[in-house]
This record gives structure tokens, C-alpha cells and sequence, in this order.
């Protein structure tokens, strides 16, 4: 497939980024954009933080074709969320904060200032098998419907936007209050304040 080289630069960058922060290993996650009754997605070996203009595959966003075969492993939790929500760009990632929050908890407060009055809560899902498309297809959208992203637990997190980088916004966003509370809570110390109880964050 040959795509546009804005397109590409774009993964590129968000490809880069994800890997560098240690938000994904090598080969995991997989990022994709809407484009009309097609997704173009990372390819199932890409290396997302070494990205090739070939490592981009289009497919359809409904059915089966030959896209499909070689696009990531994770391509129908994507349809799903283009086809249930207001996404057109999807990103998933191994974030390690969130994902081991999710292991102890049922969802994430953010007890930051600014994870507070913008997301006030990072929320984690149960399913079966999480590693796979199947389970976290159905589970998902559900959750993204009204919200911009979300913990499979143990797994990682899947955040939708209108662009890769809105998405991108998003994951990093929620990763940073998910380590703001990880520290916190090796200290074993009282907050000394509490915003989730500010009774106006309105003007912030």
C-alpha cells in the first residue's frame, strides 16, 4: 500500500514516541486512523517505533479482505470502536502504570490536579481473554462510547480521538496520573489534598 507521507509522518511520530517513553516494547501495540469505509493500521510485524511505509495497511472497516491477513492482531477491537463510537483514530498500548493499577484496582482515580479536572477517572475492564481481539472487541467500545479511553486489565490501554495525536494526548495523559498515583501510594502517606472532593474545579 502506498499512503500518504503526512499519514506516514504521523505514525511515524506517534510509532517513535510510544516506544521511547516505554509506553510499548518493540513490536506490541498497534495504532490505526479511519479513512471513509477504510482503516489504515499498523501492520501485524511492524516495529512501532522503526516504522516503514509498508508497515501501513489498509482494510476495510466492515469486513474480511486481503488487508486483513497481514494488519495488526488487534484490527477487529479497531472495527469495533470505528463502528460503535465517534473515533477516527485509535491508539493501544502497554502502558505500564496503568496496567499495573489495574491489577489491584477497578479503576484508576487521578489524584493529580490535572488528571483530576480532565479525566477524574481512569476506567478498567474485565475480559476474558485480554491479550486477544475477540473479548476486548465486545468490551471496549462499550466503554469508549462515552469516554476516551480505557484499561483492559493487565493488558493495556485502548484511547480514541479525532486524530493519532488527540489519541496520543489521551494515553500519556492517563499513563502520567496512573504514575502520579503509583508514587503516591508507595509512600503509604494522607493526601494532603484530596481534589476529588473540591466542590468547584470548574475554573481551573
Amino acid at each position: 500500500m502506498v499512503v500518504d507521507k503526512s499519514i506516514f509522518d504521523i505514525f511515524d511520530m506517534v510509532g517513535k514516541h510510544l516506544v521511547r517513553q516505554g509506553l510499548n516494547t518493540s513490536h506490541s501495540g498497534n495504532i490505526s486512523i479511519r479513512s471513509g469505509g477504510k482503516i489504515i493500521i499498523k501492520r501485524r510485524t511492524g516495529m512501532l517505533g522503526n516504522l516503514k511505509p509498508e508497515d501501513l495497511v489498509e482494510t476495510s472497516l466492515e469486513e474480511e479482505d486481503s488487508g486483513s491477513l497481514i494488519a495488526s492482531t488487534e484490527l477487529g477491537v479497531h472495527r469495533a470502536i470505528y463502528l460503535q463510537t465517534d473515533a477516527m483514530a485509535v491508539i493501544h498500548a502497554h502502558v505500564p502504570y496503568c496496567v499495573a493499577l489495574s491489577l489491584i484496582e477497578d479503576e484508576i482515580t487521578c489524584i493529580d490536579a490535572e488528571g483530576f479536572a480532565l479525566y477524574k477517572k481512569i476506567p478498567i475492564i474485565d475480559v476474558e481473554i485480554p491479550a486477544g481481539a475477540y473479548y476486548t472487541s465486545i468490551e471496549v467500545p462499550k466503554v469508549l462510547k462515552n469516554y476516551p479511553f480505557v484499561v483492559v486489565r493487565g493488558h493495556g490501554i485502548f484511547a480514541k480521538g479525532m486524530t493519532l495525536e488527540d489519541a496520543l494526548q489521551y494515553v500519556t495523559g492517563a499513563e502520567q496520573s496512573a504514575h502520579i498515583r503509583y508514587l503516591t501510594l508507595l509512600t503509604e502517606k494522607p493526601l494532603k489534598r484530596d481534589f476529588s472532593k473540591e466542590k468547584d474545579f470548574s475554573s481551573w
